[in-house]
């Protein structure tokens, strides 16, 4: 349990495990809500709160022709109308001072991209929202480093701050987690989620295409709850093999369910 509690719709982060779960690229309305579908069963069943996660757009892309999304209008009406029907707290990312506003007014969690974790007036609009945020630790950020970010939401007005371990890059098409960081960030007091699926990605590693070995999932998310972390964040999709982004990591329904029972058994 973290020191400081983060309210998010109704969900309580770092009171016990929890799980941000969801689509990497909102596709289309099915499979937002085939995958929403199954992740509210696979929570319900093992009593595990769940924070659904949907992008209506992915900028960060090494090639300008690969897909970003629907864009920021089409994508937040699928993720209210998934909302409505499921009833579960949402969280998206956001990539500029503009999409904060308006993305705000659906979303209970607005996340900060790990890419774009040190754009102070980014922060500035997420945390000016009232909505909690979710700030990844950059690829090529100390740990430590994460609390002048969280002096940054702070200072705008914002103490329902959620930080996301997802990996430190040291070139050459891989990242590397250092169990330390999760540790690290617990100083602060806020509540730390492992980032399982994008943790094991291998950037750029498909030629000119993120790629990712998520056979390391399971054993990796084991031992971020075994060193404290507050919960589990991972991206799934009904056809793997098929999804328009980050489809080396993103899990199947089944992968998913047996990577949450495995984290119970650790987080007791």
């Amino acid at each position: 349990m973290s020191e400081k509690k983060v309210r998010a719709g109704s969900v309580t982060v770092g009171k016990g495990l929890s799980v941000i779960a969801g689509v990497c690229s909102i596709e289309n309305r099915k499979q937002v809500f085939d995958s929403a579908a199954a992740l509210v069963k696979i929570c319900a069943k093992h009593k595990v709160p769940l924070i659904f996660k949907a992008s209506f757009d992915k900028a960060n892309r090494l090639q300008g022709s690969s897909w970003r999304g629907p864009g920021m209008k089409k994508g937040l009406e699928i993720m209210a109308a998934a909302k409505k029907r499921f009833g579960f707290p949402v969280l998206t990312d956001v990539h500029c001072v503009s999409q904060a506003a308006p993305a705000s007014k659906i979303a209970d969690v607005l996340q900060i991209p790990a890419f774009l974790c040190r754009q102070t007036d980014l922060i500035t609009a997420v945390a000016g929202t009232g909505k909690a945020v979710s700030i990844k630790k950059g690829q090529f950020l100390a740990p430590d480093d994460m609390k002048f970010l969280i002096k940054k939401a702070e200072e705008a007005g914002s103490k329902n701050i959620i930080l996301i371990e997802r990996g430190s890059s040291f070139g050459y098409n891989n990242l590397v987690v250092d169990f330390r960081s999760i540790a690290i960030m617990k100083k602060t007091g806020y509540p730390v989620i492992f980032d399982a699926t994008h943790s094991v990605q291998l950037p750029g590693a498909g030629g000119g295409r993120t790629s990712g070995k998520k056979e390391f999932c399971l054993p990796l998310s084991r031992a971020a709850i075994a060193v404290g972390a507050d919960g589990i964040y991972a991206e799934v999709h009904p056809k793997p093999a098929a999804a328009k982004s980050d489809r080396g990591s993103v899990m199947s329904f089944d992968e998913f369910e047996r990577l949450l029972e495995s984290v119970k058994e650790i987080a007791g």
